[in-house]
Formats: structure tokens, sequence, C-alpha cells
């Protein structure tokens, strides 16, 4: 599918320019259709109630085959914190490093342990050498996000990966504001654990989520919160004893079923695009207005790799914001920096509406 076809299954696209997908995407056609038929379902009364409880094995299966592991090494869950928290109570005793602008998401699950070494940020963001630096024989695991939500920053995953090799620690990776845009080299970072929340680049309903676990790290992981779920198919209802499933579902979230039955139209949707495709489209609408920015004063928070989120740095990003709404730009102001994203439903158009509202 090619973006113009892509772009028309988003209606919100034909009245806005969204660039806050970092935020949250417009609704796809195709998911919004599979909620509606939900909904009108539960209204009558024509619904199979474990039908619907199927969508979360199926969009286990959906994202297993998008990022190319075995569904046995992929949790379902409800959030990202859910998954961080997960790791967090799994893990053997020893340090845990993360950077101190993180995500709260992925931060504050690991701040809940005592021995957590944050790294403070440094010229506009987290420099991969300070995480680095910081990892050392007491270390049993670096957490990170592949693009940073208020940086849009794209760290060296495959340095980070050799770091934590060489002091024996392990590497969680979250993939909330990467993937679904840019691709993941699974071969070359090899993560311990990688999580990613749906709601934003993978297009979903908030409320899906999944966690990867290497496969010889499972039989460790523990369930946040032990439920129906945990003992794997097929799922008891009532009474002991509590015996977990020997795969990653042991800490599958008792389902939103709405979410998972989202979730799978999104995957469908995603799963029919090139990757390879996507990931250029993208990087290059984000290299057109950071360059054209350049022009009117507005330069990147931070240097180095380009990603698919654009963050520029203004004293003024509370009027930006509001002159790029009286455009019909969608986009976040931080603070002093204003927040655009492209996805593969964005166009050279957006760059051209953007600039002349920053103009």
């Amino acid at each position: 599918m090619n973006p113009e076809d892509f772009r028309e299954l988003f209606p919100a696209l034909r009245s806005t320019v969204w660039l806050d997908t970092p935020g949250a995407p417009p609704g796809a056609e195709p998911v919004t259709e599979a909620l509606h038929e939900v909904l009108s379902a539960w209204s009558t009364g024509a619904f199979d109630w474990l039908e619907w409880d199927a969508a979360a094995a199926e969009a286990r299966t959906l994202f297993a085959r998008l990022i190319g592991v075995d569904p046995a090494t992929v949790s379902t869950l409800g959030s990202l914190a859910e998954a961080a928290a997960t790791i967090a109570g799994s893990l053997p005793p020893g340090r845990i490093v993360v950077a101190a602008e993180e995500f709260r998401s992925n931060l504050f699950p690991w701040l809940a342990r005592h021995d957590v070494v944050t790294i403070p940020a440094r010229d506009g963001g987290t420099q991969v050498e300070d995480l680095i630096a910081a990892l050392d024989d007491r270390t049993v695991l670096l957490a990170v996000s592949e693009v940073t939500s208020r940086e849009g920053q794209r760290l060296d995953l495959p340095a980070l990966r050799d770091a934590t090799d060489r002091v024996g620690a392990r590497l969680f990776v979250n993939l909330t504001q990467s993937l679904g845009a840019l691709r993941f080299d699974m071969a070359a970072v090899r993560p311990d654990h990688l999580a990613v929340h749906g709601y934003k680049w993978l297009l979903c309903p908030r409320g899906a989520a999944w966690l990867v676990t290497r496969p010889d790290l499972l039989d460790e992981l523990t369930p946040l919160a032990p439920n129906w779920k945990s003992t794997g198919p097929p799922h008891g209802y009532f009474g002991g004893p509590m015996r977990l499933a020997g795969d990653a579902s042991r800490c599958d979230a008792s389902p939103a079923w709405f979410s998972w039955i989202g979730a799978c139209a999104a995957l469908r949707l995603l799963g029919s695009l090139d990757a390879l495709r996507v990931e250029r489209h993208c990087l290059d609408l984000a290299r057109h207005l950071t360059e054209q920015a350049g022009d009117v004063g507005l330069r990147r928070v931070v240097s180095g790799p380009l990603s698919q989120i654009v963050v520029l740095r203004s004293d003024h990003a509370d009027r930006i914001s509001v002159r790029l709404r009286e455009h019909g730009v969608r986009a976040t102001a931080l603070g002093d920096r204003v927040r655009f994203g492209f996805h593969y439903f964005n166009n050279e158009d957006d760059v051209r509406t953007t600039l002349s509202a920053l103009r």
C-alpha cells in the first residue's frame, strides 16, 4: 500500500494535519469499523464473549509476526508500565540504570526498586556514552527507549547491547515511540526484554501492550497480577492450584476485550505495509521539516540520527502551538519545545502547511 492509499484510511486527515502521533494518532477506518461492529453487537446482544476473549491471543500472534519472534515469548498486557513493573519484579538482585528524563512509564516502575541509577540529560538529551559509563558488574539491567518521547532522540541500541554484554547486564527496550514507523532489527539488538504500548505508532486503541522476553528467561517471569489467564489455555475459572503457564502467557493481563479487537485490526493493517518503505517515508518527512525549520530559526533540541519525531526548541512554544492549531496542524508543546511526529499517512503538504504556520 502506498502512502496516498494509506492516508485515505484516516478520515481526520481530510481536515487536519496530524503531527501528534507521539501523543496519539487518529483512528484508521479498519480499526474504528471493528470497534463499531463490537459496539453494535454489544448493544443488540448479538455477540459471543468467548470470541471477544480470543482477540488477545490473535493479537499476540500478529504482533509476534510483525516483530519476528515466537508468540510463546510474548505477554499481552495493558500498558508499558505494566510490562516494566513485571520485569522489575522478576529480576535478580542488582542495579538498574535508566535515564533521568525517561517517560515515566519507563522510569517509575524501576524507581520502585531501591537500587536504581538515573542518568541526567546532557546537551539536550540522554547521551548513549553516559548510559554506557554507568554500567558496571553490579548492573542487572539497562532500561531505554529506542526513540525518546521528549526529544525525538534515536538511541544507538546495538552499542548499548554491546555495552550490557560486556558487564553481563540485561537490556530492556521500550519501542512505544518507534515501532510502526521505524523498523526494529531484533537480531542486531537482541533485547532481553522488549515492550511496546500499541496506542501510538501501532494505531491500536489504548490498553493493548506487549512484552517480549528472551526464551531462556521465561521461567523467572513473575506475573504482576496473577489472574485466570496466568495458567495458559485451557483457562479455568474457579479454584486452584495456581500452576503458571510455561511460556510468556503466564504474565498476560486479563484482557480489555475491545482494546484487543481494535489491536487485531490495526496489526493486520500494519502487517500489510512494507516496513522499509514506511521508515524511509517517515524519516524523509522528518528530515525535510528539520532542514527547512532552520530557515525560521528553529533547531532540534538534540543532534545525532533523526527519528520520525522532530522536536524543535523555542521560547515561544505555547504561542507556536496556538498558531499551528489556527492552521489546522496538530502538534504538542512541551515547555520550551514543540514536538512533531510523522507517520506513513503524512505527506509533503503536511510539511509545507506546518512551515507556513511557523513562518
